[in-house]
């Protein structure tokens, strides 16, 4: 009795004095699951103080196979729905988003120091795009195909397909938002998509792979990774797997080092110059012409039956 008496007044003890918090480590996100990296490091994440509020899984080479693989798999799967049903499961992920958006938005606020107030607005835009790429899902066929005039008894017809297996790298800022814009559009056609995420405040795209995790997106169809992006774009531009980049934020030397690595494959590659986080609030950040960029116009030729 004695002894459990003196253990549960040093338990009352340390209960009194400070406490340290625990710091999350966020991880991957492959093929719908949550695994560690393989390397087994970490990067750490800090306030607009310079205090480490959590640390984020640092992706390997290896990571972004397994990605692949996964993204792979998913492919024939999600590209086969029909658009109606691409433009549901979308929806529901902007509702899942909706749900969760007071987490998504206080990881903006944990890692950038943002205002509540500019963190919502940052999450409702996000939610917005969601819903609105959404509803383009059966719709931008209707836009970028066409019946071609052919001379002789024959239908032809261009329409749009998806380019495969896309590796997206999100803009530095805004995280969330800027994630939503560059990875929805890849989605909408029936691409698989592996994003790289903002390197300077991954903890919001972890957010939204967990509204990913709980929607009904196929598993594979969005892999997320984080960490150096500079670690893993080389490593992008020469997988033999992966059929278009999609880069933003990346600087002149970069671009032109994907575009060249990328060529040995015949990867499409579209690398844009850092942006003002402004431009992924306005207009010219949504447009059906970003699902465009990531498909592939297939031509048909039928014969005219009597």
């Amino acid at each position: 009795m004695a002894k459990m008496k003196g253990t549960a007044e040093r338990g009352g003890a340390s209960a009194g004095a400070e406490r340290l918090a625990i710091k999350k480590t966020y991880k991957l996100f492959i093929g719908g699951s949550f695994p560690r990296t393989e390397g087994g490091k970490t990067v750490p994440i800090t306030d607009a103080g310079g205090m480490i509020v959590a640390r984020a899984a640092r992706a390997t080479r290896k990571d972004l196979r397994e990605a692949v693989v996964a993204a792979r798999g998913a492919l024939s799967g999600w590209s086969g729905r029909t658009a109606f049903n691409r433009g549901q499961i979308l929806y529901r992920l902007a509702e899942m988003m909706e749900l969760r958006r007071a987490e998504l938005a206080a990881e903006i606020g944990t890692a950038r120091g943002a205002r509540v107030a500019d963190a919502d607005a940052e999450v409702t835009v996000a939610i917005d795009r969601t819903v609105w790429y959404a509803g383009w899902c059966d719709k931008y066929a209707q836009l970028f195909a066409s019946v071609n005039p052919v001379a002789g008894p024959y239908f032809d017809f261009t329409v749009p397909e998806p380019c495969g297996v896309v590796a997206i790298v999100a803009p530095p800022l805004p995280s969330l938002l800027g994630l939503v814009s560059t990875a929805l559009p890849a989605l909408v056609s029936g691409n698989t998509v592996i994003a790289i995420a903002s390197d300077r405040d991954p903890l919001s795209a972890v957010a939204f792979a967990e509204c990913v995790a709980t929607s009904d997106l196929p598993s594979g169809a969005f892999n997320l990774l984080t960490g150096r992006r500079a670690d893993l774009l080389p490593h992008i531009a020469k997988h033999m797997d992966v059929n278009a980049i999609a880069a933003f934020g990346v600087e002149a030397d970069a671009a032109r080092a994907l575009a060249a690595e990328g060529a040995e494959s015949v990867k499409r590659v579209h690398a844009e110059p850092p942006a003002e986080p402004e431009f992924w609030y306005g207009a010219e950040a949504q447009s059906p012409y970003w699902i465009e960029r990531l498909t592939e116009a297939k031509t048909t030729w039928h014969p005219i039956g009597w």
